[in-house]
């Protein structure tokens, strides 16, 4: 327990602590903070990228979660996220769950006015395959 968290009053607890997911926020972002609800079976967005950092939990369900690089993960409530945002590709984040809706809350870090994603093109998924994971 971190000396932090030991002094901490009843009822409240530290989920995750990543240092250094501040060195991709843009100088003059804006914290955003975005609820996404899948519901079931839902596959999510196509291929993405997101305008800066986000930091997160999953707050119900299970959320297939693969960024470029990493080998795709299931996220179950209560697992926190981090995606460092600019040039790395999301590639999944669907509902796992045949059968009941998942959610996360994340807080993004961007420059006033970008949009919240932007979807990938098939070309230029195409020129980046050699970096998504791939099972040895």
């Amino acid at each position: 327990m971190s000396t932090e968290a030991a002094h901490l009053p009843p009822g409240i607890e530290i989920v995750a602590t990543l240092p250094e997911a501040t060195a991709g926020i843009p100088a003059g972002a804006e914290a955003r903070t975005v609820r996404v609800t899948l519901a079931p079976g839902d596959p999510g967005a196509p291929p993405h990228r997101h305008p800066g950092p986000l930091f997160g939990y999953v707050t119900q369900g299970e959320i297939l979660f693969e960024l470029e690089g990493q080998p795709p993960r299931v996220l179950k409530a209560g697992d926190a996220v981090f995606e460092p945002g600019g040039e790395v590709i999301h590639y999944q984040g669907g509902n796992n769950l045949p059968d009941a809706e998942s959610q996360l809350v994340v807080t993004m870090f961007a420059a006033p006015g970008t949009p919240v994603l932007t979807v990938v093109s098939a070309e230029e998924l195409a020129e980046r395959r050699h970096l998504r994971f791939t099972q040895p």
